[in-house]
């Protein structure tokens, strides 16, 4: 199946991938368990960022994304795919556009915008079925922001934080951009470059860019 794959970006022959999913690979385990476990370890263990733009192929591999502290929502889906894929479950990108309505002062100033683009999540295939899940926001960040954690049972979609614990409107989704094989990345780069075409150079290039 073309979503077990491993490719340049999603390289779970690597050592420090084998490394990750090795307490996973039990075979007493059922996917679904191993689903959920991955899931929670990718979304905790590594900080949601998002105000790191990358446009280097390199950023994108997810060995090299393992071996940091902290990633954006696609780096972090990257990462999971390639996790479900090295313990043989089916698993795939899918990119969107949302509009953040809490904490953006700092996303408006710089983007110019509340909407973050391309803003990446999982799609698994469990039980025959695919399932939509976003390990970007990490439980303790959730906590800063008065927002319940997205948690994952291996049976329903887990993708959307729509609002806070007050009840005030959090994230929406507002475009679809479908789901990918592989990673992008020229749709991607043309997708950042079309939203904010202010944080590149002369050139139009960019290697990458901290807010």
């Amino acid at each position: 199946m073309k979503y077990l794959q491993s490719s340049y970006f999603f390289d779970y022959e690597n050592e420090s991938i084998q490394e990750l999913i090795a307490a996973h690979k039990d075979s007493r385990r059922t996917y679904k368990e191993k689903a959920i476990a991955m899931y929670i370890k990718v979304r905790d263990g590594w900080w949601y960022d998002p105000y790191r733009i990358s446009l280097s192929k390199e950023k994108y591999r997810a060995s090299t994304i393992s071996a940091k502290a902290s990633g954006n929502c696609v780096e972090k889906s990257i990462l999971l795919i390639t996790c479900l894929r090295g313990l043989g479950i089916p698993s795939r990108l899918h990119l969107g556009k949302v509009k953040n309505h809490i904490a953006v002062e700092r996303l408006t100033e710089k983007f110019g915008s509340n909407e973050l683009t391309p803003h990446g999540m999982v799609n698994v295939y469990l039980n025959k079925k695919w399932l939509k899940l976003s390990p970007a926001f990490n439980a303790s960040l959730c906590s800063k922001f008065n927002v319940e954690p997205l948690d994952f049972d291996g049976e329903n979609h887990s993708f959307l934080q729509q609002f806070n614990n007050d009840g005030s409107l959090f994230m929406e989704y507002v475009e679809d951009y479908g789901h990918f094989e592989d990673v992008p990345l020229d749709f991607m780069k043309k997708n950042i470059k079309e939203h904010y075409p202010h944080i590149f150079d002369i050139d139009g290039e960019i290697t990458e860019f901290t807010l």
